[in-house]
């Protein structure tokens, strides 16, 4: 399979392209990135793309599968505006291109909780955005909610905390709907869950995810 990737430099996309690039079944790995990166492999192509522009590369987008790992936060992205746009506007334009082309499958993170319907504001912005995927036709379509992931080597004091916190509560069986994901894990699923789920309309749960 040739496959896809917008998000590719992120936590769970770069551990996603490394997954992919060890993985038989995937022929070919085609990042679409802002800028060119010190990555070399066989298999490892990278396409430079301006995100506002996503019809200049229109005939790029073109193989057998593409995976979503692009998203931000409201602090990075500066506003909620901001975050919508790179969270909603870009992948699903990303994904009008794919299914114009004859791109069959989609794989697509969102997040524990996304829902059109929610007062709170992530989780309608992710929910609007599983549904807009969900609607293009994609067979199959598999959609990722996981929990609090966990970054491999993090800076983020906040997380570690979080972290080790959710891992004991766990531990005592409390709050296992919340347990974190390691990126790693996540990533390997998400390569998995295409050989898995051949055809139709999946949403994947927390426990879903790990049972994959």
């Amino acid at each position: 399979m040739k496959a896809l990737i917008i998000g590719a430099t992120g936590a769970t996309g770069s551990d996603l392209v490394s997954i992919l690039l060890q993985d038989p079944d995937y022929t070919e790995v085609v990042a679409f990135v802002r800028r060119a990166s010190w990555l070399t492999h066989p298999k490892y192509s990278e396409t430079i793309t301006d995100f506002e522009q996503l019809e200049v590369v229109s005939e790029s987008i073109r193989g057998d599968i593409w995976f979503s790992c692009l998203g931000t936060t409201l602090k990075a992205a500066g506003s909620k505006e901001k975050q919508w746009h790179i969270d909603y506007d870009i992948p699903v334009k990303f994904a009008e291109i794919a299914r114009r082309n004859g791109v069959p499958k989609a794989v697509l993170v969102s997040a524990y909780g996304a829902s059109a319907a929610s007062r709170v504001f992530y989780s309608k912005l992710k929910g609007t955005l599983d549904d807009a995927i969900l609607k293009l036709g994609f067979d199959p379509c598999l959609i990722f909610r996981p929990g609090f992931l966990v970054r491999k080597d993090t800076d983020r004091k906040g997380e570690r905390v979080i972290a080790y916190g959710l891992k004991f509560l766990n531990s005592l069986g409390m709050i296992r709907r919340f347990r974190p994901l390691p990126t790693s894990i996540l990533a390997e699923k998400l390569a998995k869950a295409p050989k898995v789920f051949a055809s139709g309309k999946h949403i994947i749960e927390l426990d879903g995810i790990f049972a994959i």
